[in-house]
């Protein structure tokens, strides 16, 4: 039994190796097949192996191409998944959204069918609200998941969320895929999702997504305050994220769209 264990653990550390690898990462992902035969293990051994570590959030599944991720637990237990470069460059992108907006900026990433928060930064406020950094949120009824989810058709909403009716926690959340597939919609066209008072009372943000070179994906960039500090600034501050949006999906080697460059004109 030990020495069984022994060999699991070895295969799934050798499996998260050779997907940080830079050409594995530089592609998006890989397949199972793939996969066993870089490892040298047998297809079987390593598809179960990779369907525990993604019960785990340590790899995500692309439910597109299916392939298989570093996921974002990785990250949350040693600070060392996901594109470094996003990570570095997007400190000093929310510091200055801090100072054009005046309130708090979030770096998100998605995780299964929540939010996770893995970079914040405030303004110096006497009084600070609890860190957003490590906790997860709905991806249904927040502005992040809402940009996260922007390319999702909704063969893929209905997969991850159901496709019946869902038992909103705020009247103003969505109540099924199609409400949500029709939001999702209206971010797409706006370039930002805005989202007001659907996760929490009084509680309006604004975010956008943040792409890789390949066009996935990877992040959201997103501010939200009260309704009554920002609720008047909605559309500077969704033009102000897609801006900041399109700088990180720029440093990670894609061209920011025009149109985000042209929402501050």
């Amino acid at each position: 039994m030990t020495i069984e264990r022994s060999r699991s653990l070895r295969r799934a550390l050798g499996l998260l190796e050779a997907l940080g690898t830079d050409e594995i990462v530089a592609a998006g992902g890989c397949g199972v097949t793939q996969l066993a035969r870089v490892t040298g293990g047998e297809k079987s051994q390593v598809s179960r192996t990779l369907s525990t570590l993604a019960g785990a959030g340590f790899v995500d599944r692309d439910l597109r191409t299916r392939q298989y991720r570093l996921g974002w637990q990785v990250f949350a237990l040693a600070a060392r998944s996901g594109d470094q470069r996003l990570l570095s460059a997007a400190g000093p992108v929310l510091v200055r959204l801090v100072r054009e907006i005046g309130e708090s900026s979030h770096l998100s990433v998605l995780r299964g069918a929540a939010v996770l928060t893995v970079l914040t930064e405030s303004p110096p406020r006497a009084v600070q609200a609890v860190s957003w950094v490590g906790r997860l949120t709905p991806a249904t009824s927040t502005s992040s998941g809402r940009a996260l989810l922007l390319d999702h058709d909704r063969e893929q909403l209905a997969a991850m969320f159901g496709s019946n009716g869902w038992a909103a926690a705020i009247a103003k959340a969505p109540r099924d895929v199609d409400d949500l597939l029709q939001r999702i919609a209206v971010a797409r066209v706006a370039g930002y999702a805005r989202v007001e008072e659907e996760s929490e009372p009084g509680l309006v943000a604004v975010a956008a997504p943040v792409r890789d070179a390949g066009g996935r994906i990877v992040a959201a960039v997103n501010v939200s305050a009260p309704r009554f500090r920002l609720g008047r600034s909605l559309v500077r501050a969704g033009a102000a994220v897609a801006v900041a949006a399109a700088d990180l999906t720029a440093a990670l080697g894609r061209p920011a769209p025009k149109l985000m460059e042209e929402a501050l004109a």
